[in-house]
């Protein structure tokens, strides 16, 4: 599937040792950033109005300026500053005197689902863009790496689109309470259930293999677990923020050394094997398809509609998140 620089020095333990950095970095980083709202507020608001005035200066010649990877950075970044938002603005209306929150405003928490199906139909239209432009194989428009369009393409866009329809539950979105370990107050969604996100991994993954082949090494396996990995131990049910963090963070720093992937050391490239590409999207699709079935299911069983109240509601797995949540955010 993959295969290491060893032209330039590089050895497996070398490169593994990098990737180990990379995954345990981003891991840190949405650490810092999840449980420090100043933190949060320099990393998405304050760092990306200074790395835009460089990519578009003094970074011009090196940093990707075509519209998907601007679209990716800016979306990702949006993404953060929104849930930064709703999971800290709150105050006291001053006619009635009553608090308020954010987070309590149903059409805020429309937002988090817009920006990720936002965020995932970016991929649809690249990998679809691939499909059909360079179906016998070719150097992309901005230079950056060669990819290999075929009928993998159209399959995981398919299964990115049933990714998009399987988003359920937003209305329940709330915020976690404040305990001794921790005051993240995290923005939590019970109604994301792990299936889901396993789902979206396995659809991000193929969509990098198959349209950003020699990058999906780093952006397409550390980056995709470390988000996944908080969501199950430290920071259970704030899925979507961990993944906007960490993307955001990621692409911030892509942006500004494009090298550390395409041309260093420790690239990893693709060996554009046609097998694993078709493997990987077959397998994303049919994931896709099968928690598109059991979320049918599951509306006809409970009675429940997906898109207007939580679905997951008696499964263990929400109940564990829902637990954790500030009663004053439950809406």
């Amino acid at each position: 599937m993959f295969t290491f620089n060893y032209g330039s020095g590089a050895t497996a333990l070398s490169v593994w040792l990098v990737w180990i950095l990379v995954f345990v970095l981003l891991f840190a980083l949405n650490e810092f950033t999840r449980r420090s709202t100043v933190g949060g507020f320099v990393c998405f608001i304050v760092l990306p109005i200074v790395l835009s005035v460089l990519w578009f200066t003094v970074l011009s010649d090196t940093t990707y300026t075509d519209w998907f990877h601007l679209a990716k950075v800016y979306s990702a970044t949006a993404g953060c500053i929104g849930f930064w938002c709703i999971r800290n603005l709150h105050g006291t209306n001053k006619k009635t005197g009553k608090e308020w929150r954010l987070a309590n405003n149903r059409i805020a928490l429309c937002f988090p689902p817009l920006i990720l199906a936002i965020n995932i139909l970016e991929a649809v239209a690249r990998d679809i863009e691939i499909g059909l432009q360079y179906s016998k194989g070719g150097i992309l428009t901005d230079g950056s790496m060669y990819v290999l369009g075929g009928p993998w393409n159209f399959m995981n866009a398919a299964a990115g689109i049933l990714n998009i329809i399987t988003i359920t539950g937003w209305v329940g979105i709330c915020i976690r309470k404040k305990t001794k370990t921790d005051k993240s107050q995290d923005m939590l969604w019970p109604d994301m259930m792990w299936f889901w996100i396993i789902a979206y991994d396995l659809w991000n993954f193929a969509y990098t293999y198959n349209c950003l082949p020699g990058h999906a090494w780093y952006c397409g396996f550390a980056l995709l677990l470390a988000p996944t990995v908080c969501a199950f131990t430290l920071g259970k049910g704030a899925w979507l923020q961990h993944r906007a963090h960490t993307l955001a963070l990621w692409c911030m720093f892509a942006q500004t050394v494009p090298a550390f992937i395409d041309k260093g050391r420790f690239a990893v490239s693709s060996t554009y094997n046609r097998g694993a590409l078709f493997i990987w999207s077959f397998a994303a699709l049919a994931v896709n398809i099968a928690v598109a079935i059991f979320m049918i299911y599951r509306a006809r069983k409970t009675k429940r509609h997906p898109y207007k109240q939580e679905l997951y509601v008696d499964m263990k797995k929400f109940q564990e998140v829902k637990v954790l949540a500030d009663p004053s955010t439950v809406n």
